[in-house]
């Protein structure tokens, strides 16, 4: 088995920090020639390496998880990074994910060698299709090669086949957007959350009121009179200043999850805000750009369904209800 080398202290050169390195870059560039001559990807990531579920091989992904989290910390020159199988590790490791890392990898290798990207790419994938197997019961799906290895995840979204490969490619390229911890919370994490231990906030049937004027302090008034069990807004919770700028036409609540969420949805003549609180107040919220009008309707169930118009165009957005 292929070792992880450690990172030469070497700087990257002014070109290669100047050149955009899109995810469809990295792979033609690091990864395609690693292929056999005309092979056909989508015939090759459909393909099980292990239809008879032969644990050599699955031991051979799992140790290859367990050389990475030995050897990344000092190839990341992150000597106190602890990649210990958690969930956590994955947000540690997405932190050390820096540019100037990704070009220090991505140095020129000896002749007919794989850069030590691709070796830490490549056995990175592993080491996060490792975590979400041994935290969320997710199960690997070998490829060949061993990087194109997905994991298969159960839970309340239903059935995912999930490629941490990707996740770390796009996660360090300069169009992937998000990173790989938004990646792997949005994916894994959120889907396998134990929502049935939540405390409920307030029963279910309990109706609140649309609020035609939005501001922060009848915003507090408001949910003070209809829902008293809400005691504080959380100190991540937008701050007076910020309701301002954001100018709310009007704010909607629904209570979800059987009472154990406070949804709420505010809109602005450039989009749908959405804020979700527990006992202990905000706990997360999303942005959809929208027109102004008309307004955006929702539908909740076991999902949200979030109903809107963009670019004069009708949009739908889906996620569970306690968000994404």
């Amino acid at each position: 088995m292929r070792r992880l080398p450690v990172v030469a202290s070497q700087r990257a050169s002014a070109e290669q920090l100047r050149r955009p390195l899109t995810t469809e870059r990295l792979f033609r560039e690091q990864f395609l020639p690693l292929y056999p001559p005309g092979v056909d990807l989508a015939t090759l990531r459909s393909t099980d390496a292990n239809p008879a579920n032969n644990p050599a091989l699955l031991f051979v992904a799992e140790e290859t998880a367990q050389l990475f989290a030995k050897l990344a910390p000092e190839a990341l020159s992150r000597p106190d990074l602890e990649l210990d199988f958690s969930d956590a590790s994955v947000h540690r490791l997405s932190a050390a994910l820096t540019t100037e890392c990704r070009e220090q990898l991505l140095a020129p290798a000896p002749v007919g060698k794989p850069s030590l990207f691709v070796h830490f790419v490549s056995h990175g994938a592993l080491y996060l299709g490792a975590v979400a197997v041994k935290n969320h019961g997710a199960r690997f799906v070998l490829r060949n090669p061993l990087w194109e290895t997905s994991v298969e995840l159960t839970s309340r979204a239903g059935v995912a086949t999930l490629s941490p490969f990707w996740w770390l490619l796009r996660s360090w390229s300069d169009d992937g957007g998000a990173t790989l911890a938004d990646r792997y919370r949005t994916l894994v994490e959120v889907p396998t959350e134990d929502v049935d231990s939540w405390p409920i906030l307030a029963p279910v049937g309990r109706r609140l009121p649309r609020l035609g004027r939005v501001r922060y302090d009848l915003l507090y008034q408001h949910l003070k009179q209809h829902l008293p069990e809400l005691t504080d807004f959380g100190a991540d919770f937008p701050p007076p200043a910020r309701f301002e700028e954001l100018a709310f036409r009007f704010m909607e609540f629904d209570l979800v999850g059987e009472g154990r969420l406070l949804l709420l949805r505010g809109q602005t003549r450039s989009g749908v805000h959405l804020f979700w609180l527990n006992q202990s107040g905000f706990i997360k919220a999303v942005f959809f750009e929208a027109d102004p009008t008309p307004e955006h309707r929702v539908a909740i169930g076991p999902t949200l369904q979030i109903e809107l118009t963009h670019g004069g165009k009708p949009v739908q957005h889906e996620m569970l209800w306690w968000g994404p």
